[in-house]
């Protein structure tokens, strides 16, 4: 499988991080955004010479449009772009520092992609998959998540899904190449062997139904590298659809 060229846009933990580490693991270019670069660099104390760091704000389209290609050849375009950015809730407010982090991210994101193909460096033809991580419990097309949860999902995460439901659907409104996946509740602790089962909803409604409570931030990350980034320049099954992840 040739290397490919990836972006990611807030890799600095979680889900993101993960797969930033496989990516980097395989040999795969990786062109990682981030408001304090020295933080991530402490996760790579080897300095991997296929890690490049940028600083910049992934809400700010310049800097996420300079993430798009590689360092040394400008022509040469990212194969994909992993999204991960979010924000801690606030349970006590029930609420977010900055409640439209992820739509403004996505809004970002998608203009930067315009920008750089209307420069036509890579022909007007450059379509790099979107990896983006979401949440179960915004499905519009029933419930996804465990009866039990939805009252804790209902109020508790009701500002950041309100949020992500924006980004969601400008996704599917602009004729990119993307996935979105959407993990259970995310806990820590890599589990392999443990299976992960895999929901999926396109456009016209459930394809393939699976409810769950809980999967690891690491194993999101592996199966996104795995069954995204890593497949990229080819078909991917799972492209213009919705996935949910749960163990």
């Amino acid at each position: 499988m040739s290397t490919k060229t990836i972006a990611f846009l807030g890799a600095t933990g979680g889900c993101g991080l993960s797969a930033l580490r496989r990516a980097v693991a395989a040999g795969h270019t990786c062109i990682a955004l981030c408001r304090t670069p020295s933080k991530l660099a402490a996760q790579f104390p080897d300095r991997p010479a296929n890690l490049i760091l940028r600083e910049g704000n992934a809400h700010d389209v310049a800097a996420v449009a300079a993430c798009l290609s590689h360092p040394a050849d400008p022509a040469r375009l990212v194969d994909a772009v992993n999204f991960s950015i979010g924000g801690p809730v606030n349970m006590a407010k029930l609420t977010m520092d900055d409640p439209d982090v992820c739509k403004k991210g996505i809004a970002a994101l998608l203009d930067a992609i315009a920008a750089v193909r209307a420069e036509e460096r890579g022909g007007t033809t450059w379509r790099p998959l979107v990896a983006v991580v979401s949440t179960t419990g915004i499905s519009q097309h029933g419930r996804d998540v465990p009866l039990l949860f939805v009252p804790f999902y209902h109020y508790a995460l009701h500002v950041p899904h309100e949020d992500k439901k924006v980004a969601e659907q400008r996704l599917f409104d602009s004729g990119e190449r993307f996935v979105i996946v959407r993990p259970s509740l995310l806990v820590d602790g890599e589990k392999p062997d443990r299976a992960i089962r895999v929901h999926v909803e396109g456009p016209q409604g459930i394809e393939r139904k699976e409810v769950g409570y809980f999967i690891s931030r690491d194993d999101v990350g592996r199966w996104m590298f795995e069954n995204l980034l890593q497949k990229a320049g080819g078909g991917c099954e799972y492209e213009g659809k919705a996935v949910g992840l749960t163990w």
